[in-house]
């Protein structure tokens, strides 16, 4: 098998993995609250139970980041970080106690702190300029779960019978389902899996023969072993900061040899460089702007409209094929249009969005027929920024931070968004009768993020030793 289908076989692993994170919150959430009413919690434990998964996952991130920096590998990691949702999904479905709960969505958050080794092992696998048109399909994976994922709810709150000592029920089905869908995906990893390198182009070949021609003491490591595609990415793509510096000094080292990639990192060099604190804004205010939005729109939609269950379950599948179509959008015009034109344009929607709905949504008036139109344009707006603006932010931070360290980088990401989700349903929970406050916030945080990109934007690209390559990668 060559390289390039293990790489493709890695990306489709890759892919059913988000899907999985997101049929697991897709058949969780409906059911939790009525879970923990069962076991006598008292109504704060639906919000803890929700933040605990974002809590744990915001904690771990970045140690998993670390630990991919240091390795240079993600599939042990994986294999490792999915046993807490196994464990995790397992101790819902016992549900003996409201902690225990608490305590399931706390161990799989666990699991989800290795997205940050995800997304850093893409950064090292991918060329730039393909880079966020893979994000785009990886984030519409998920998205794809949050849609198949009631569906999987159709047959799982018909169960009624016992499992040995353990019953399962409507409530309880949804754990042990998870549980085995994640063993199942072990074997997966372990079969379908690889640390696959960067495909070189025929530049990358060029420069690797000038690199060969200047540094004689590379011949041997170039031409030993089976991990040569390793020893080549690193010898042609150094580290994003210090490439100009150290490429014509340095020589190709092993795997046993691999200096420490923290040797002079500094974070405060790193993360608050003005490009890196724009996109870690961003990211933030997105997040947090659409958990607030998913915790207001159920009240919203039952009091303007009253809808039931499955008018939400309807609408929640509109959005859901929305979004997925708008992130294959973004992959095809990713490929056309820089990272920073495709984020101004996300955040200009989603302005527009929140004025839309300040507008006509925190005072409705002209009948049935129009409060629903209004609220209709408003949602489709919202959502239509949110591909643009995700994949545009996570494609620019993996270009501007090091390549060295991005596991590490990338779990700070993460941390940062983690934290969005945790604070999002708290300020929306609060303010569902008064959209005006909410509604306000979330615009002035979007009109905020859209004058410092404004303001950044001729630092939200490649750094120039990068596109230097590139160039004579065409040139090759």
């Amino acid at each position: 098998m060559d390289n390039q289908q293990k790489r493709n076989l890695t990306f489709l692993t890759i892919g059913l993995i988000f899907m999985l994170s997101g049929i697991e919150y897709a058949v969780i959430l409906p059911t939790i609250w009525r879970y923990l009413q069962i076991l006598e919690a008292p109504p704060y434990f639906l919000g803890l139970g929700l933040s605990a998964f974002s809590l744990s996952g915001l904690l771990t991130a970045p140690l998993f980041g670390l630990w991919s920096d240091r390795s240079k590998t993600t599939k042990t990691i994986i294999l490792f970080s999915n046993l807490f949702e196994i464990v995790g999904n397992f101790m819902y479905f016992l549900g003996y106690s409201k902690w225990l709960l608490l305590g399931s969505r706390l161990v799989a958050g666990v699991g989800a702190g290795a997205g940050s080794c995800i997304f850093s092992f893409l950064t090292r696998s991918t060329r730039p300029d393909e880079r966020a048109g893979i994000f785009a399909a990886i984030m519409a994976c998920r998205q794809a779960g949050l849609l198949v994922g009631p569906a999987f709810n159709l047959f799982l709150r018909l169960c009624d019978f016992k499992l040995g000592p353990f019953v399962v029920n409507k409530y309880t089905s949804p754990g042990i389902f998870m549980c085995l869908l994640w063993v199942l995906l072990q074997f997966v990893v372990l079969v379908m899996y690889w640390d696959v390198p960067r495909l070189s182009s025929e530049g990358d070949t060029v420069m690797l023969e000038i690199k060969r021609e200047e540094n004689d003491e590379e011949e041997v490591p170039l031409m030993g072993s089976d991990d040569e595609p390793v020893h080549t990415y690193r010898a042609v793509n150094s580290d994003q900061s210090d490439a100009s510096a150290s490429s014509d000094t340095q020589p190709v080292h092993g795997p046993l040899s691999a200096p420490n990639p923290f040797k002079n990192f500094s974070a405060s060099r790193e993360f608050l460089r003005e490009e890196v604190v724009v996109l870690l804004t961003a990211q933030f205010i997105t997040l947090f702007n659409q958990t607030a939005l998913e915790t207001m729109v159920t009240p919203l939609t039952q009091r303007h409209f009253s809808f039931g269950e499955l008018g939400n379950s309807l609408m929640y599948g509109l959005c859901g094929v929305e979004v997925i179509l708008g992130f294959f959008f973004v992959r095809w015009l990713s490929r056309r249009v820089e990272d920073r034109a495709v984020l101004g344009l996300g955040l200009i929607i989603c302005c527009t969005a929140c004025i839309w709905c300040l507008v006509f949504l925190c005072d409705p008036r002209g009948g049935y027929e129009w409060e629903l139109t209004a609220f209709i344009i408003g949602v489709f707006l919202q959502l239509l920024g949110l591909p643009f603006v995700a994949v545009s932010q996570v494609s620019l931070f993996s270009k501007v931070t090091a390549e060295k360290t991005q596991g590490f980088s990338q779990g700070v990401r993460r941390s940062v968004g983690g934290l969005a989700t945790i604070l999002g349903p708290l300020w929306a929970g609060g303010l569902t009768n008064n959209l005006y406050v909410m509604l306000g916030m979330m615009l002035a945080l979007l009109i905020m993020i859209t004058v410092m990109t404004v303001l950044s934007y001729d630092r939200l690209t490649e750094p120039r030793a990068v596109q230097s390559a590139q160039s004579c990668d065409g040139g090759g």
